[in-house]
């Protein structure tokens, strides 16, 4: 996959992932919105529902009374009486409708102690109505005196007109109840009985606080910890005058309004976020799996270019060995025959030691390879490495030096295998000195563990390179210079050595100042 391809394919997916994650943000936000607005609608409905309600049992409260006060008063001060009067006449049945109707109003006076209103007297009116229906045949109308006996249909009806008493004293009550202190119209419990009752049925359960504010100033009736806030508070008009004008607002606000809202649409927001938060981690596990693809092939591709160059340079050499053998001049020299011949097996040796090395770690993956472990010394294992390699270190000026100062060495471990190891980290302490190779081997013990720690003063390497440099394959990224041969398989093996012998490796380095690997191993007694 080429960088461009690659970029371009990280810049869709992010740029899918950023829409899906405003869409559902947008749709939180959206559903959030919908449930403030059904909150307010709710609450509104029932503050209004509450402010009828009062207002209404308090003129059911009064009328009631007026009633009973009405039925016992026996003095009219004033009255006023209209009448109806309809006449018809039928030609044809030869009969003759009368219907008469009246209404009579009776005014009175009442002492206002009666009302609790302060003021010296009401007036008040019985409004009672009569209608009368009468029919007569043929000429009962003319001849007859009396009327009312020779009608063949009589109709009537009597009786208090109480809708029209009602408004009337609906009216008049609510000029006279203004002037009434809001505390005795109206207590705390009622209106807190009313607004948990009517907030509860609209499925509106949560705690509230409220007051009657009368000219925009507080009032008496208030719960005990009403907090006006500008904004957040609910509010409708209550006890309208005669006139449909009111001075007093009932105020309500829920301190715990947003907790209601947000937990309303609980599930859905969890779902949500649930399924965003899967499509995050779809969407960072195949970024991952992209970027670490991009770097095996990257890697793969130096190993294959350094793998090649170290093949090229054996074949190389043997080639040229063997030209060289085929010269009639040479091939009757035995000691040059034997040197070239020398030549041919070591570097073919040298493609077997790589070829052997990438094939044990396959094995080691694959769980294929073998390992017995017997009981060794440790510092044996260290001083047979170091013969491995020392003609190397010695041809380049350079030295090993080695610090012995653990008293106890035996532990359980494959000999070829941990001398390899040994051999491998010497051999990249070697590789990685750029001038005179300077290695330091050293020894001691640590509670149950021996360990080892193999310095050199060479180019070091970065923090980025020092955690990934046992992976498979990986090489501090340097192109296709091969200015320090490798495949990345040397350390990897280590790793998987040292793991299977239940030890631990590390290392520390500097850019510029060399680099200390550390094995820990566990000791047996």
């Amino acid at each position: 996959m080429s960088k461009r391809i690659f970029i371009l394919l990280v810049l869709l997916m992010s740029l899918s992932l950023i829409g899906i994650i405003f869409v559902q943000a947008y749709f939180i936000n959206d559903s959030v919105k919908n449930e403030k607005d059904r909150f307010k609608f709710k609450v509104n409905k029932a503050l209004y529902h509450v402010s009828n309600t009062i207002e209404k049992n308090e003129l059911d409260k009064k009328f009631e009374t007026y009633q009973k006060l009405i039925t016992k008063e026996k003095e009219v001060d004033s009255n006023a009486v209209s009448q109806l009067f309809i006449y018809q006449q039928n030609n044809n049945t030869k009969e003759t409708l009368i219907y008469t109707s009246g209404v009579l109003e009776e005014n009175y006076k009442l002492s206002s102690s009666l009302f609790d209103i302060g003021l010296d007297s009401i007036a008040i009116q019985r409004i009672t109505g009569t209608s009368n229906l009468e029919v007569y045949k043929g000429d009962d109308l003319i001849n007859d005196k009396d009327l009312g006996d020779n009608a063949i249909l009589n109709i009537m009806n009597s009786g208090r007109i109480k809708e029209a008493e009602k408004n009337y004293f609906e009216k008049n009550f609510k000029d006279w109840a203004k002037t009434i202190p809001i505390h005795k119209r109206i207590t705390r419990k009622e209106i807190d009985k009313l607004l948990s009752q009517k907030l509860k049925e609209d499925e509106v359960d949560v705690g509230f606080e409220f007051a009657i504010f009368g000219n925009d100033l507080a009032t008496k009736v208030q719960s005990d910890n009403f907090e006006y806030e500008k904004g957040a508070t609910f509010k409708v008009p209550i006890f309208y005058d005669g006139n449909n004008q009111s001075v007093y607002k009932l105020l309500v606000n829920f301190p715990n309004d947003k907790t209601f809202i947000l937990s309303s649409i609980l599930g859905m927001i969890l779902l949500s976020i649930i399924f965003t938060s899967v499509i995050v981690v779809a969407y960072t596990s195949a970024l991952y799996q992209l970027i670490k693809q991009r770097k095996i092939s990257e890697i793969k591709t130096d190993f294959i270019n350094n793998m090649t160059h170290e093949f090229k340079t054996p074949i190389a050499t043997i080639n040229l060995a063997l030209d060289a053998i085929r010269n009639p001049a040479i091939i009757s020299d035995e000691t040059k025959v034997k040197r070239y011949l020398t030549m041919i097996k070591e570097e073919n040796k040298r493609m077997h030691a790589q070829v052997e090395n990438v094939l044990r770690i396959s094995k080691l993956e694959k769980n294929e390879l073998n390992i017995s472990k017997d009981r060794v010394k440790l510092h044996d294992l260290i001083a047979d490495a170091i013969t491995h390699v020392e003609l190397i270190v010695e041809d380049r000026k350079g030295y090993i030096k080695t610090f012995f100062e653990a008293s106890k060495s035996s532990v359980l471990a494959n000999e070829t295998h941990f001398t390899n190891v040994i051999v491998n980290i010497l051999d990249n302490a070697i590789k990685y000195s750029p001038n005179t190779p300077e290695i330091e081997v050293s020894t001691e013990n640590v509670g149950n563990n021996i360990i080892l720690k193999v310095k050199d003063h060479g180019s070091g390497m970065s923090k980025t390179a020092a955690k990934r440099v046992f992976e498979k394959f990986y090489r501090e990224h340097t192109g296709n210079i091969h200015n320090v041969k490798g495949h990345g398989l040397g350390l990897a093996y280590v790793k998987r050595i040292v793991d299977d012998h239940q030890g631990y490796v590390s290392v520390e380095s500097e850019k510029g100042k060399g680099s200390t690997f550390i094995i820990k191993l566990p000791l047996i007694s």
